[in-house]
């Protein structure tokens, strides 16, 4: 039993740090309602320019303001299963 614990454990936290859910789908289902470019204010998926003040503040800056909403943008994005790893991955996607 304890060894079965310890290989969960372990697996557990070789997940770690990776994101959980695809970003694709995730911007799909959530952020892509706002950065498809209907809402003038977000900035647009592939936007680099757009993108680049925005990733100048730095990934955990980044993160937070989707966490806790900024301007227009509810909390969490209307991603309420996203893990901050799942923003970072789908930010990433948006701003290529």
């Amino acid at each position: 039993m304890k060894k079965m614990l310890l290989a969960a454990a372990v697996m557990a936290l070789s997940f770690n740090g990776y994101a959980a859910q695809d970003a694709q789908a995730v911007f799909d289902r959530t952020c892509g309602v706002c950065h498809n470019g209907q809402l003038p204010m977000a900035p647009k998926k592939g936007d680099k320019a757009a993108w680049e003040p925005r990733l100048a503040k730095g990934m955990d800056t980044l993160v937070q303001s989707v966490t806790n909403g900024l301007n227009a943008m509810p909390p969490r994005g209307m991603c309420m299963d996203c893990t901050p790893e799942d923003y970072q991955a789908v930010i990433k996607l948006m701003s290529e």
